[in-house]
């Protein structure tokens, strides 16, 4: 038994780039469960239990596996207050970066800075989140996985594609009406209106998400996860009205209400504003619970 330490630590030292099979996977849990008890790590430590669907995610040379530097500039706005949000953002949120220059922006919370929704023109959405990015804004573009069928072959295919054709930025009023009426991407985009609220005027406003909301989205969106889909939520099958959060899994902390879709119960994230969401993969029902106070 005094082999097993040894052994695990050498597995730690070993870049697994990609394995497929149910067998290593199987494994590589078992790696785990040694790992805990023959290895315990220490407050600066992280296990080894980065399984992914696919396989065994690579673990990086250093003997923990993981990159200090990287993940302490990953970990940049874990800690920050975002007003919007009625408290601390619970995880990093991703970096907003451009496809084309490379230039990239962090989020910072800001009580000037909301999230406006923008519709963009189709197959515009990444020219115009690079456009904006470069100007210094912060901006998410969300994409889900869709099935389209190629015209040569008749055979159907998966694609990741923006949501709902959306762009969600994180600016002021003065920035939204500059990029909609006065940038060099003013032709390709256009405010998403708010349908359920009408101002003074009688007029539908530029739709603004609040913190809070758009936290579980992107984490959702972010993951890439092939069995997330946009939902209508006119049509969506909820189970019952009672609000639950995921307690465990790649998608541990995200709230929502429980939805039959796909023969499956999953977890459906709403923005308010938009006729459409967001449903998770399935998940198990002993990684739900029950949320007594809504948001």
């Amino acid at each position: 038994m005094l082999a097993v330490p040894f052994i695990v630590k050498s597995f730690a030292k070993v870049r697994i780039f990609y394995v497929s099979g149910k067998y290593f996977t199987i494994f590589c849990y078992l790696i785990t469960i040694i790992d805990l008890v023959f290895w315990p790590f220490g407050e600066n430590d992280v296990p080894l239990h980065s399984i992914s669907k696919r396989g065994c995610a690579y673990f990086d040379t250093h003997p923990h596996g993981f990159d200090r530097k990287s993940d302490t500039n990953a970990l940049y706005n874990a800690s920050i207050k975002d007003e919007n949000s009625k408290g601390f953002v619970s995880f990093a949120f991703p970096e907003a970066k451009s496809s084309k220059t490379g230039v990239s922006v962090r989020y910072a919370p800001c009580i000037e800075r909301e999230w406006y929704v923008l519709r963009i023109k189709y197959g515009q959405a990444q020219a115009v989140a690079d456009a904006i990015i470069e100007y210094g804004t912060y901006v998410y573009l969300a994409k889900v996985w869709k099935d389209i069928r190629n015209k040569e072959t008749g055979k159907k295919q998966r694609k990741l594609f923006p949501f709902m054709n959306l762009l969600f930025a994180y600016m002021t009023e003065q920035e939204a009406e500059k990029y909609v009426k006065e940038s060099s991407v003013s032709k390709y985009t256009t405010y998403y209106y708010n349908h359920f609220v009408t101002d003074k005027n009688g007029y539908n406003p530029p739709l603004v998400v609040s913190g809070r909301d758009m936290e579980p989205f992107i984490k959702a969106t972010s993951l890439l996860d092939e069995h997330v889909m946009e939902v209508d939520l006119k049509n969506c099958n909820f189970l019952s009205d009672d609000l639950v959060r995921v307690t465990g899994g790649p998608f541990e902390g995200i709230t929502g209400r429980v939805a039959r879709i796909a023969r499956q119960n999953r977890v459906v994230i709403q923005i308010k504003g938009l006729q459409t969401g967001l449903s998770t993969a399935y998940i198990p029902p002993y990684f739900l619970e029950k949320v007594e106070d809504r948001p």
